[in-house]
């Protein structure tokens, strides 16, 4: 059995706070599947790059409302695909090489982790010659999560695929099924109609993004369902299934049936610490499987840290960013701890439209029993809304009545995702609405007008 002074069990997050500060102490690095974590092998970064392939398609299709004919004469999906993989996969190994032949006082162990006892971990390895016994002083879990997959799939015996797999398929599938209402099914059911299949969204409950803001939500239901694109079928679960690869046969509860070539899972990601055997350290966890973390990042174990999302409710690459900046300083200033700061957590989701949202939704406010002020600013009404010819973009900002606090920004629509990073930094530093309207100048006609106009609208 092999001590070390640091053990780290995943190679996303966990592996970007081990810099020079580190460099005198005896560190284990422990991965068991592709080097470099979730967002860069099967998450954001590839998904946004497939968005963008998909994006350039649909203003192509919607040219000619602009005066612009122009047509698509094929779409090269696997010139897409090894576009993107030719520049991930070498990320990935490069990384794996850097810790395995240059980090001196690294050892990387190349299987599952799971705890035998208090920061003691057997290590069964990936290629199958064995297990590594190893203790630690300090341990951080880092170990993400796997997509969730219902059991009347898992068990079906019928083939289907996950956002870790369907990014990499030999071919575009002509007839696709994805099963999901979130964020990941949104973005690939985008992603896989932008460029030619024929995708039908299989949703159990009666919205798509049910999680966001009610307008929000309502909004991109209704334009989801009103689409030609996409054959979205609420309120729906799938019964059974039937057939082979390329040939499927799926039977929802209403009885109706769908062909598919492709059946996508996506309903979620779970947390692995149900993996690790986390009782045998003392590690706790929460009711939804999340490690639980306080303020530091610490688990209720002594000297084991977590973060990322295998603890977070945020399954976002910023969020275990931070927290492994968080972890980092932690775990060399244990007299000096800091601790995370989760009250504005932005995230967006890359669909068409896109979406981006931070704080509170209405909703929240009102079961808070907050006095509010909300105002939705369409895009078409700013200048560089009319450019676009948009007619379904929409800006809304919640603010407190009486303080101006801002509470809560919703963005559907075109670069949402870059126009809410105003709205982020105003509530991070606390700039009320009406300083962050009149304090500033605002480019016209830029589309930023639209934030500034949602903002001069408030009743605060």
């Amino acid at each position: 059995m092999r001590h070390h002074d640091l053990v780290v069990i995943g190679t996303g997050s966990g592996n970007t706070f081990l810099d020079e500060r580190f460099a005198g102490l005896d560190v284990a690095l422990v991965e068991h599947g592709v080097f470099g974590g979730t967002c860069l092998n099967v998450g954001c970064i590839p998904t946004k790059m497939y968005v963008y392939a998909a994006d350039v398609a649909e203003v192509v299709r919607r040219a000619a409302k602009y005066g612009v004919d122009a047509s698509i004469d094929k779409i090269r999906w696997s010139d897409i695909r090894d576009r993107i993989f030719s520049r991930i996969d070498p990320i990935s190994g490069g990384g794996r090489q850097y810790r395995v032949e240059r980090s001196p006082n690294v050892t990387v162990y190349f299987g599952h982790a799971s705890f035998t006892g208090p920061r003691a971990l057997q290590v069964v390895r990936t290629d199958g010659s064995g297990t590594d016994e190893i203790t630690a002083d300090q341990v951080v879990i880092a170990a993400g999560g796997r997509p969730m997959v219902p059991p009347v799939v898992a068990d079906s015996g019928i083939p289907f695929e996950t956002s870790d797999t369907i990014m990499r398929l030999p071919e575009l599938p002509e007839r696709l099924v994805v099963l999901g209402g979130g964020y990941i099914a949104s973005e690939f059911a985008h992603v896989f109609s932008a460029l030619g299949s024929r995708v039908t969204l299989v949703n159990r409950s009666h919205a798509l993004l049910r999680w966001h803001d009610e307008t929000i939500s309502e909004t991109y239901t209704r334009l989801a369902v009103a689409g030609s694109r996409i054959d979205v079928r609420l309120n729906s679960q799938i019964t059974s299934l039937s057939g082979t690869a390329g040939d499927l046969t799926i039977t929802l509860d209403d009885g109706s049936t769908l062909g598919a070539d492709t059946l996508l899972v996506a309903t979620g990601r779970v947390p692995n610490g149900d993996l690790m055997n986390l009782g045998a350290a003392g590690i706790g966890t929460l009711y939804d499987g999340r490690i639980d973390v306080d303020r530091f990042q610490r688990t209720s174990a002594d000297g084991v840290f977590a973060l990322g999302d295998v603890s977070s409710p945020w399954q976002l690459k910023h969020v275990a960013n931070r927290e492994a900046k968080v972890v980092g300083h932690n775990l060399l200033h244990p007299d000096d701890m800091i601790e995370i700061d989760h009250r504005f957590v932005p995230s967006a989701v890359f669909t068409d439209p896109q979406i981006a949202v931070v704080g509170k939704t209405e909703q929240q406010c009102r079961d808070a029993g907050i006095d509010y002020a909300v105002k939705a600013q369409k895009y078409g009404d700013v200048a560089y809304g009319w450019a676009m010819e948009d007619t379904t973009g929409v800006c809304k900002i919640i603010a407190e009545r009486g303080t101006g606090r801002l509470l809560g920004a919703h963005l559907l629509g075109p670069q949402a995702s870059s126009l809410i990073q105003p709205l982020i930094q105003a509530m991070s530093f606390g700039l009320t609405a009406r300083e962050m309207a009149t304090g500033q100048y605002w480019i016209h006609p830029a589309l930023p007008e639209v934030v500034e106009n949602a903002l001069l609208g408030l009743d605060v």
